[in-house]
């Protein structure tokens, strides 16, 4: 039997996988990437890509093809409640970042914006990078099985086109798999949770649907009509994939019993049941079932294997955090394998892997589907839960025009459940707001100010260790750029002020002792880096002779709020933090 031999091996080319990849061969890490299928997603699957997302592709530089390629924001407007498309508006939410308000915040937070990327066009940017940087990428290769020692992983693999097995030598093995990962349940990682709560049935068409979109747009039309409140997702559901021609729905089955036969003539009378207008010309491109699952794994790693992605957190794509977080789950791992493989870290710096990403992926499990239940009121607000006849509900969601008291009622509880909604499609505290506890941050002893506002709503940048570096333009000469292009790159960044020349030079010798790459920056008048709107010194919270030492991944590792009295403290307090993150103290 035949042997391959790398230092990563990737078992998955969805977006934790191709992620993992690209970084990897962006800091030079030997890996290999096997997919059982012949190509990569031809579906649109995942699409809502948020700012997190778009910071860390800035980062391993596609975020300018990513856009080139995604509906830009504004297009992402209005999620429409409607009885279909052609009918009557039952009122819409402002999402994804466009209400004003929330634009202003999106725009404070950070350099990028948000967009809708399906995963098909997605797939093939992260993967030609990854590639194009020296990852090797087999298609038609099965994962069988693995055999892990005390120096690295052996994995059996079938090759479908030539039959046969053979193995591939890794130091380290990723499992990105997704929702039915076999290498997360051969590592035997412990799951919380349960698979299959509801079904659901997507239904790709093309059609040209400008006439009743193009004026509100939007990624979500909610279709709400007798026969479209069963399963997963709670009404009929019209995403559109590309403005305004291609189109998926999602529609709900009893997951008790089994999915209906998806024919071309069932797909097409669930088409022409949400668009409402029977003559428009619509192609079926394909159907397939699937289930809401609310799963998450509570470790991530089982010694020399780790799983990311879909792997370790399963649920509805409520929220659009799926593949938000597995493109973040690799990212942090990404570079704590290069460290460790290159032995500036130890092993036990990987431990921070599971400790800082299964709390983010337990609480977007618990938030996609709890997304799901807050759906309900809108239903409750035209009284549409209780058994009725179908031209009953039609009449209850008709009463809502009644000069009555009644219709009153009813038209402000509609509003009301409409607007709470934003939960789901505004919620930018759950995308920007996580925190990190683990030995890869050290804490400066400030206690935790927890969050002024509603943390899933609302973003609270902050420099304390374990939240992501704050976002402030500033210049250089006659560039502009922010603080978060200042890090990144696989290296540690130090930031400090006028007066903290002693952390640069201990960055310097400190990063010489310990073979660490670590670029500074001293930010005010007359530096390389000017703050000319004053942004950074209210954000960094610490004075200018203070510090901040940043993580590849662009958190905050280490901060001390004032300078050190000479260049021998700043090295004992600079080094001291490093050696402790990298689990060398």
């Amino acid at each position: 039997m035949d042997t391959v031999e790398t230092d990563v091996l990737i078992v998955g080319s969805g977006p934790a996988g191709a992620t993992a990849a690209l970084a990897l061969s962006s800091y030079g890490v030997p890996n290999v990437v096997v997919t059982r299928y012949d190509r990569l997603s031809a579906t649109p699957r995942a699409h809502i890509t948020n700012q997190r997302t778009m910071e860390v592709l800035r980062d391993l530089g596609v975020e300018q093809e990513v856009i080139a390629k995604a509906t830009p924001q504004p297009l992402m407007d209005n999620t429409v409640f409607c009885t279909s498309l052609a009918g009557e508006e039952l009122g819409r939410l402002r999402s994804w970042g466009n209400d004003p308000l929330v634009q202003a915040a999106h725009e404070l937070a950070s350099p990028t914006r948000m967009c809708d990327m399906p995963q098909h066009l997605m797939e093939p940017v992260l993967v030609d990078a990854a590639v194009a940087r020296g990852t090797k990428l087999r298609y038609g290769t099965v994962y069988k099985s693995f055999v892990q020692d005390a120096d690295g992983v052996t994995v059996t693999v079938e090759d479908t086109l030539r039959g046969g097995e053979y193995t591939i030598r890794a130091k380290y093995l990723i499992g990105a798999d997704g929702g039915r990962s076999q290498v997360a349940e051969d590592a035997g990682l412990p799951m919380g949770g349960k698979m299959g709560v509801a079904g659901s049935i997507n239904i790709l068409f093309d059609a040209d649907l400008s006439r009743w979109t193009a004026h509100r747009p939007g990624t979500l039309y909610w279709v709400l009509t007798p026969g479209a409140t069963v399963g997963g997702i709670g009404a009929g559901l019209v995403r559109n994939v590309k403005p305004w021609n291609e189109w998926l729905i999602v529609w709900g089955y009893d997951v008790e019993a089994a999915p209906p036969d998806l024919t071309e003539e069932y797909a097409l009378s669930v088409v022409r049941q949400l668009i409402g207008d029977d003559d428009v010309p619509v192609t079926i491109r394909s159907s397939s079932s699937w289930t809401v699952n609310e799963m998450y794994a509570e470790t991530y790693a089982n010694g020399r294997v780790f799983c990311a992605g879909d792997a370790t957190h399963r649920h509805p794509p409520s929220n659009g955090l799926g593949s938000n977080t597995s493109i973040q789950d690799s990212y942090n791992l990404a570079w704590k394998l290069k460290l460790v493989l290159d032995g500036t870290a130890a092993p036990s710096l990987l431990d921070s892997y599971t400790a800082e990403r299964a709390p983010v992926g337990r609480q977007i499990v618990t938030r996609a589907n709890k997304s799901i239940g807050e759906t309900a009121p809108v239903f409750e607000a035209l009284d549409l839960l209780t058994p009725q006849s179908p031209e009953q509900l039609v009449a209850n969601m008709a009463s809502r025009k009644d000069a009555t008291p009644a219709g009153e009622k009813r038209r402000q509880r509609l509003r009301e459940a409409i607007d709470f909604k934003r939960y789901e499609f505004n919620a930018h505290g759950v995308e920007l707001n996580q925190r990190y506890s683990s030995a890869a941050v050290v804490p400066d002893g400030s206690p935790d100010p927890g969050f002024d506002r509603d943390p899933e709503l609302h973003h609270q940048p902050s420099s304390r260790p374990g939240a992501k570096l704050p976002h402030a333009w500033l210049t250089a000469g006659s560039r502009t750029l922010s603080t978060l292009d200042l890090g990144g790159g696989g290296r540690f960044t130090l930031l400090t002020g006028i007066g903290g020349a002693t952390w640069v030079a201990a960055a310097r010798s400190v990063g010489a002792d310990l073979g660490l790459d670590i670029a500074t920056a001293v930010i005010g008048p007359g530096q390389d880096y000017e703050d000319p709107y004053g942004d950074w010194a209210r954000l960094r919270e610490t004075g200018d002779t203070g510090v901040l030492l940043v993580r590849p991944d662009l958190y905050v590792a280490f901060r001390q709020a004032a300078g050190a009295a000479d260049e021998a403290e700043a090295r004992s307090v600079l080094g001291g933090a490093l050696r402790r993150i990298l689990g060398r103290d």
